[in-house]
């Protein structure tokens, strides 16, 4: 088996009687980008959710390493999420939201910091550390969702439209992030409708609304 392989096998996801998502298989391994595209109400954040654990599907199932997604205690920290809505708390600076993750995971203080510091640095962050969330841009609370995910050095990072609220100088600093994730051995699941993530992705997967 290949290292961080991840894997979403005939998955299917109801909302009472509407099929949300139906029999998707995907795969991806360490160094690997898979762009998850399709139309508006296709299920592209359910599947986004549903792969990163916070939906559970209702066929099938997602697998990191052979072991399902169910047993999210022991995966959780292999796994990296930025939602489309960035999923941050407006009270807390853009320091304690990156350095949040880090701390329920018991690392040590000087590790934190330094994480969180090298991340905010490299999405150009770091003379916003110490303002709020709620004092931040729509691009800059994107930057810092993804500082966050960063900072966490997870095997599998899973975006939902990354760099949707991006000016074209910060989109291409995201993208050269994200190589240097790759390089670094992570697998990458991105959803996005970006030309640019997409001519970079290794693999392509179109969702199609269930009929």
């Amino acid at each position: 088996m290949s290292k961080n392989e991840f894997r979403a096998t005939a998955v299917g996801v109801d909302y009472g009687a509407r099929v949300l998502l139906d029999d998707v298989d995907l795969l991806v391994t360490a160094g690997q980008m898979l762009v998850i595209t399709g139309a508006s109400g296709s299920g592209k954040t359910t599947l986004a959710h549903t792969l990163a654990g916070i939906i559970m599907p209702d066929r099938g199932e997602v697998t990191l390493d052979g072991a399902p997604l169910t047993q999210l205690g022991t995966l959780s920290a292999r796994l990296a999420l930025v939602t489309q809505d960035f999923g941050l708390l407006s009270v807390l600076t853009a320091t304690e939201a990156v350095s949040l993750p880090l701390q329920v995971r018991s690392l040590a203080k000087d590790e934190i910091r330094d994480r969180t510091a090298q991340s905010l640095n490299a999405v150009g962050l770091l003379s916003c550390a110490t303002r709020t969330v709620a004092e931040l841009s729509g691009g800059q609370r994107q930057r810092v969702a993804i500082a966050r995910a960063l900072a966490m050095d997870a095997d599998v990072i899973i975006m939902d439209e990354p760099t949707a609220e991006l000016d074209p100088a910060n989109r291409a600093l995201v993208l050269s992030l994200l190589t240097v994730e790759l390089n670094r051995g992570a697998s990458l699941v991105v959803v996005s409708h970006e030309s640019d993530l997409i001519a970079r992705a290794d693999f392509v997967y179109e969702l199609v609304t269930p009929h």
